[in-house]
Formats: C-alpha cells, sequence, structure tokens
C-alpha cells in the first residue's frame, strides 16, 4: 500500500517563468484577435496623423489648468442661474400631464399654422367682428383656457 500523503508542495514560478507564461498567454491572445489589433492600430494611427492624440497628450498635462477654468466658468452667475433655471424647469415638467402638454403642444402648432394665414391676409378685425368669434366654439374654448389659465396662474403668483 502507499503512504499517505502529508504534505502538498505549492509549485512557486520563479521571475522569468512568470513574465514567459504572460508572455505566452499574450501571444495566443494577439493571434485570435489579429484582426481587431489590426484596426485598433489603424484608428490610433488616423488620429496620431490628424493631431488628436497630440492635442490630448497636451490636454492631459494642463488637466490642472483646465479644470481650473471649467470651475470658473461653471460657478458663474449666469451659468448657475441656468442650471437653476433648468432643475426647475424640470421640476415643473414632472408635475404636468404628458397627454395634456402634448395637446397643448399640438394646439399650439395649430394656433401658429392659423395665426400665419392670417398675416398673409393682412385683413383687419373690427370690433364687430371681435363680437361676432365669440359664439365661434374654438375661439370660445381658447378664452376660457386663456381666462382659467391667468386665474391660476394669479393665484400661483400670490404666495
Amino acid at each position: 500500500m502507499a503512504a499517505p500523503i502529508t504534505a502538498i508542495q505549492k509549485q512557486e514560478w520563479t521571475d522569468e517563468e512568470q513574465q514567459q507564461q504572460k508572455l505566452n498567454d499574450l501571444k495566443i491572445l494577439l493571434t485570435a484577435n489579429e484582426q481587431a489589433i489590426n484596426k485598433i492600430l489603424d484608428i490610433i494611427g488616423e488620429l496620431n496623423d490628424i493631431g488628436v492624440l497630440e492635442a490630448a497628450n497636451a490636454m492631459l498635462q494642463a488637466k490642472e489648468k483646465i479644470a481650473k477654468i471649467a470651475l470658473g466658468q461653471v460657478t458663474r452667475e449666469p451659468i448657475t442661474n441656468m442650471i437653476n433655471n433648468l432643475m426647475g424647469a424640470a421640476g415643473a415638467l414632472t408635475n404636468l400631464d404628458p397627454e395634456l402638454t402634448t395637446k397643448l403642444v399640438g394646439s399650439l402648432t395649430l394656433g401658429l399654422d392659423e395665426g400665419s394665414k392670417h398675416l398673409q391676409s393682412n385683413k383687419k378685425i373690427g370690433t364687430f367682428d371681435l363680437l361676432k368669434v365669440l359664439n365661434d366654439p374654438d375661439i370660445n374654448r381658447a378664452i376660457g383656457f386663456g381666462i382659467h389659465f391667468m386665474k391660476g396662474l394669479g393665484k400661483g403668483l400670490k404666495d
């Protein structure tokens, strides 16, 4: 009967053997992906030819100066106002009903078309014309919407 194994010897690689193994693994990887590596090298060559790599290197060298300039620009009052306005508008848009917003934008487009047609006709609108159009259901609907919109706007401005 064989003697029992009492100790396991771990094979330790020397630095040279580890480097040789890594080189062999790299050779296998390179041969398996030759086409992709050639494309990458072509892209890098093109980027170098047009100066992109040189520009990127210069930017990396000046990264602290660029960061300081960018931070200085972002902290200017007009930029912070714009960011605050965008955040406020985004918050307001999340409270709106998407169907109503779509309907309102579509109506706005139709209104702009009708207004443009009127501008091209150069037709003058008189006082009696204004009274007559109040009976038009489309105009009555728009005026009612506008009046109630203004009422809501006024309530919101009161606070």
